[in-house]
């Protein structure tokens, strides 16, 4: 049976729903029987190593406008020493962090790193939780029709792969390729996106209206694919980022209209701001370059130089262009520090 996007917004939609589900089983059937008590212990989402994460941010942080003060969403343990895989924005400028487990017991977890470039977030809890850690797939062996299950920390939900493509966020982030499924799950913020073999290929970042490009614009989910934490894993346990040098980043947030980048929120003290950047503007082009979209625009700017490198930005404001120098900096030393303890 070949799997047809638009059907899951028809009766034959869920008939292929159902497929996923019974294709999956096999998956859940083997994480079940590694539990301590085999195939006939209740089944719940222990079992799909995922930890509910409750944080607190810090009472000045920057990020409170846009993600709130208190914020909720899911773990992954990965390893049996209390590592937790999850997406960065949950525990940004975070002051506590507590994870649960299904039977509602909280543990504190100390912040281990937030990566800007992926958008992964690493915790680490106290104290081990009693959770099998998930095994770690390839989320480039994916493809696209191919059936997965999507675990938060309230429940699971089968469905697909329905493309693998470039995303770029208004906040200055951009993935290569990023995976979507659809249909559309709720609480989608940091689940584990796992494979027929009970495998993780992917950490749920965001809902999206077009899981399937235009002109079928399906709703779904984005995930960041689990590839990319390899490379950096051990760097972000040993140091809290990566040893790459650090992107300028400007502070502007923007719409994509038709290759020009509406400018449509300046955070607050941030490089653009203090450049004289409004709500308003449009962003044309950086170093006399034109940007064809964000993407083109993110890659312009990070090609600029490193974190501290002023960025011309060739930005109309009212009637006119202007040329607009903007010193960039290092996003981690624009957010409030996080405690240590």
């Amino acid at each position: 049976m070949k799997f047809d996007p638009a059907l899951l917004m028809t009766g034959r939609g869920a008939a292929s729903l159902m497929l996923a589900a019974g294709l999956l089983m096999g998956a859940a059937d083997a994480m079940a029987a590694e539990l301590p008590h085999g195939r006939d212990a209740p089944l719940t989402v222990d079992a799909f190593s995922v930890v509910k994460v409750v944080t607190k941010a810090v009472p000045d942080a920057r990020s409170r406008s846009t993600l709130g003060d208190e914020r909720e969403g899911t773990g992954i343990v990965i390893d049996s020493s209390g590592l937790i895989l999850t997406i960065g924005y949950l525990i940004q400028e975070a002051e506590s962090v507590q994870i649960s487990a299904a039977d509602g017991h909280a543990l504190p977890a100390t912040v281990i790193a937030y990566d800007f470039s992926t958008g992964f977030g690493l915790l680490r809890a106290v104290k081990a939780p009693p959770i099998r850690p998930i095994t770690i797939g390839d989320s480039a062996g994916i493809n696209d029709r191919e059936p997965v299950l999507i675990v938060g920390f309230d429940g699971v939900a089968p469905a697909f792969v329905v493309s693998r493509r470039p995303f770029a966020g208004y906040w200055e982030y951009l993935l290569d390729e990023a995976i979507f499924t659809a249909p559309a799950t709720v609480n989608w913020q940091g689940a584990a996106l796992i494979n027929r073999e009970g495998k993780l290929i992917g950490v749920g970042s965001l809902v999206v209206g077009d899981a399937i490009a235009s002109p079928s614009r399906v709703p779904g989910n984005m995930f960041v694919p689990i590839d990319l934490l390899k490379p950096i894993l051990g760097d972000l346990i040993a140091q809290g980022r990566t040893s790459a040098k650090p992107r300028p980043w400007l502070g502007v947030i923007t719409q994509d209209l038709q290759g020009k980048l509406l400018v449509t929120r300046v955070s607050p003290e941030s490089p653009a701001e203090k450049a004289g950047l409004e709500k308003g503007d449009i962003i044309v082009g950086v170093r006399g370059d034109p940007v064809r979209d964000q993407a083109d625009f993110y890659r312009k700017l990070w090609a600029s130089g490193d974190a501290g490198v002023e960025v011309m930005l060739d930005v109309v404001k009212g009637a006119e262009i202007k040329h607009v120098g903007v010193k960039s900096m290092d996003r981690d030393r624009y957010l409030r520090p996080r405690p240590v303890y």
